[in-house]
């Protein structure tokens, strides 16, 4: 693939991407919401995301496009109907996009999808690429309609796609809920999950963009949903053990029966927290690994110690 389009390319993903590409010396363009001052490039201005969106411009010349953009979790979503927000640039903004780029002659759509098309939780066993969807919510559910409105298109033009869902994605320039626990361990706050026995995936994001950029090429990966992680699943007490150790940090964590820690977050409206905190969710990402020999660059404990470094120069 000669030139790759990446949408949502000045993320937390995207970023992470570009630097992979260019280290393979990958010629890359960024589809962009607004225009970038400190980084003009051969970067196209498509503004937002939607059914009407025009990517003409952006999709001339381009071999493979990579849809990293999406709308993720919002806080406080002030929607009047959350899920129909959520269609409208993860559902028909993916729709309008992959059909331009059938037109456009794009040979290969590599779509960065979620573990939530599986589900939010595992039991006993982990999620794998022929478990039958269970979103939940509306990101997980716009998700597993993308990916269906993908490969309807797919089946009627040459364009193969590529299917990547990751779990949890940390490294540096992480927000959300690993921002506050790296915050939370950093300040030394006791936490009450000393008694929690769960198992979580996680994929570090130079993982998942070297899993990405090994999609770009690999013959074998046209038509394939793949699972991606580090492949080294952890408790919640252990990553934040681990978390401490890589800051210099003594762990303080009490114990607390996991039923009455989501009790507490029941009342408090936190539900999903407490679900994340005290549930497992693992993945078998030996799919890939077979059919095109990818591995994971770095360990888990290396991903970490490149977050908390990434964390202290923010902090400094």
């Amino acid at each position: 693939m000669r030139l790759v389009g990446i949408t949502g390319a000045t993320g937390f993903v995207g970023q992470a991407l570009r630097a992979a590409m260019v280290a393979s010396h990958r010629d890359t363009r960024g589809f962009l919401r607004q225009p970038v001052p400190e980084n003009p490039g051969p970067d196209v201005v498509v503004g937002d995301i939607g059914p009407g969106t025009d990517w003409r411009a952006a999709l001339d010349g381009v071999d493979c496009v990579v849809h990293l953009a999406a709308r993720t979790h919002v806080l406080h979503d002030k929607s009047d109907d959350p899920l129909a927000a959520y269609r409208r640039i993860n559902v028909e903004g993916t729709r309008q996009l992959a059909q331009q780029a059938v037109i456009a002659g794009v040979r290969r759509f590599i779509f960065l999808s979620s573990i939530k098309v599986n589900g939010e939780l595992t039991v006993g066993n982990p999620y794998t690429e022929t478990d039958p969807p269970a979103p939940e919510d509306a990101y997980g559910i716009t998700k597993c309609e993308a990916e269906g409105v993908l490969r309807d298109i797919a089946s009627h033009a040459s364009m193969e796609l590529v299917i990547l869902r990751p779990p949890l994605v940390y490294g540096p320039g992480v927000k959300g809920n690993f921002l506050r626990l790296l915050k939370l361990v950093g300040q030394g706050t006791p936490l009450p999950l000393a008694s929690i026995k769960n198992l979580r995936s996680m994929i570090g994001v130079a993982n998942l963009a070297d899993a990405i950029l090994t999609s770009v090429d690999a013959p074998a990966a046209a038509g394939k949903t793949y699972l991606v992680s580090d492949g080294e699943d952890v408790s919640t007490p252990e990553l934040i053990i681990r978390l401490a150790s890589a800051m210099g940090k003594t762990p303080h964590l009490l114990p607390c029966p996991p039923a009455m820690l989501k009790l507490g977050a029941r009342l408090l409206g936190k539900q999903a927290v407490a679900m994340r905190l005290t549930g497992s969710l693992q993945v078998d990402s030996s799919r890939i690994r077979h059919e095109l020999g990818w591995r994971p660059r770095c360990s888990l404990d290396q991903g970490l110690n490149a977050t908390v470094q990434w964390y202290h120069q923010g902090q400094n």
